[in-house]
């Protein structure tokens, strides 16, 4: 593949990326879940302040990237809707799918038909329904596949750099990958996907008597990921309660029968790439496979191709140990926890590996039929013909696929509505149509966990109304309560909203 046709056809998947991204943010998903508006009133806090912090506490604790990010937005934009924290997001799903091309690119260096397998890559992520989904809420979470795919591209170039231009590669992938650890408490177990080219390297360098190189690009990765993890570090280490958060609650060896739950977990975890998938809306359309059924049938054929390679020529087969380490790696925060399996957010570290696999198989699965298309009787090249109609169908329906089934079939399912509490934000609407003058009243009497005294459901509602802080609350004359009971003797002269 020629290198023009490669940037061509890579700026086109980028365009659908993009539009799979951006197109009616403001729209889908509807409402805004606590969750998010947790986030984006923290962003909104720090916007105000100027007090950025590492981790914030509230809603069980989250690392504070994705917050100060969505606070810059805000700044930038100045409003408070969900498409601005959505946003941001997007961008890293954008940027996941530029990434895992060249990922893939590099990674399969010795294959002779890696350029083909990373445009591929690309162009499946870019419509995957799994990694659209996730890529248009404000869950800090989209941010771990970008980090750690970027991270390991620079790490797989530095090894194949010369003189000084290695440093810069090492020491700009360990930062990336130190800041993947502000993402999502599941990029913790990503060390031991890092640890697979490195050791891959180090026999190489062993080998080639190449050890002094190995050594100052394995320092140079881990100075870059301490000086990018250290305000995290430094948090955790003051405050080790932070760390665990919620993970020794939903732990799966917290149950009675812990065996059978991780023996139960591990069977429903590998079912929902192509049988049954999430069942929660707000995660995926309803038991949904993660992967569409060609994708799906792509990913095992690469799944089968890669376990042949390991077996059959296991000194060449880094890219296979890599890849089958990251997809089993993975999985295990699922596979461990109790709660909502198959969970497809927990497993979102998932993707650009199952991604590269569906690649690799689609790719072989063109390459065989391109050959036995060509062996067709040549009446005006009519096998050719017949070839290209079939892959243009293909990649069509590769396309049309996760639009109908995101934005019509998913994105205006009542369902989803309810999912991403859209109630609230309506709540939140009618508060913002009167005058500032006037007494809000705001009953809350959903239960959740408790932020500044008041219960997480709520906190949709403050970020419509810019009244999270106090000084919010002051300008907008909205007063929260959690019970009738704690209302003022002037209730008469305020319009009281009620959240269940």
């Amino acid at each position: 593949m020629k290198k023009e046709t490669r940037i061509w056809l890579l700026a086109g998947i980028l365009i659908i990326a993009s539009f799979f991204r951006l197109y009616n943010l403001k729209e889908v998903p509807p409402g805004l879940y606590p969750d998010e508006a947790m986030n984006g009133n923290n962003a909104v806090e720090v916007a105000e302040t100027g007090n950025i912090k590492s981790f914030y506490p509230e809603n069980n604790g989250r690392e504070g990237l994705f917050i100060n990010i969505q606070a810059l937005f805000i700044k930038t934009l100045g409003e408070n809707e969900p498409w601005v924290l959505r946003s941001v997001s997007a961008l890293f799903g954008i940027a996941s799918v530029l990434g895992i091309y060249f990922l893939a690119s590099e990674l399969l260096k010795e294959n002779k038909n890696r350029h083909a397998v990373a445009i591929l890559s690309a162009f499946l992520m870019a419509g995957s329904f799994w990694h659209i989904l996730f890529s248009r809420i404000g869950f800090r979470a989209i941010m771990a596949p970008a980090f750690l795919i970027w991270s390991a591209y620079l790490l797989l170039t530095s090894f194949q750099k010369e003189k000084w231009k290695w440093l810069l590669y090492s020491l700009s992938g360990g930062f990336i990958y130190g800041l993947g650890l502000h993402s999502y408490i599941a990029y913790r177990a990503t060390p031991i996907i890092i640890a697979v080219p490195f050791l891959f390297f180090f026999i190489k360098a062993i080998k080639k008597r190449s050890i002094k190189k190995f050594a100052a690009i394995s320092l140079s990765f881990i100075a870059g990921t301490l000086i990018a993890a250290y305000p995290l570090i430094s948090h955790f280490t003051a405050n080790p309660e932070d760390f665990f958060g919620r993970t020794s609650q939903i732990s799966v060896f917290s149950s009675e029968t812990p065996i059978k739950d991780l023996a139960i977990n591990t069977a429903e975890t590998i079912a929902m790439f192509n049988f049954s998938g999430d069942a929660n809306w707000r995660h995926n359309f309803s038991g949904y496979p993660e992967l569409s059924v060609l994708v799906g049938i792509f990913f095992i054929i690469g799944l089968m191709l890669s376990v042949k390679k390991v077996f059959t020529n296991p000194k060449k087969s880094m890219p296979e140990w890599l890849i089958g380490t990251w997809l089993i790696v993975s999985l295990l925060p699922v596979v461990i926890s109790n709660e909502g399996i198959p969970h497809a957010l927990r497993a979102i570290l998932a993707i650009p590996p199952a991604m590269i696999l569906a690649a690799i198989g689609m790719e072989f699965i063109a390459r065989k039929a391109k050959i036995w298309f060509s062996k067709m009787p040549d009446k005006k090249k009519i096998g050719i013909v017949l070839f290209k109609i079939c892959s243009a169908t293909i990649i069509s329906f590769l396309i049309i696929e996760p639009f109908i089934l995101y934005f019509i079939l998913w994105g205006k399912n009542p369902h989803v509505s309810g999912a991403f509490s859209s109630n609230y934000v309506e709540i939140g609407r009618a508060i913002n149509s009167l005058p500032k003058s006037h007494k809000k009243f705001v009953v809350v009497l959903a239960g959740g966990v408790s932020v500044r005294n008041i219960p997480m459901p709520a906190q949709t509602v403050m970020f419509i109304t810019d009244s999270f802080t106090e000084k919010g609350q002051q300008e907008n004359n909205i007063h929260y309560f959690t019970s009738y009971d704690d209302l003022p003797d002037n209730k008469n002269e305020a319009t009281i909203f009620v959240i269940n």
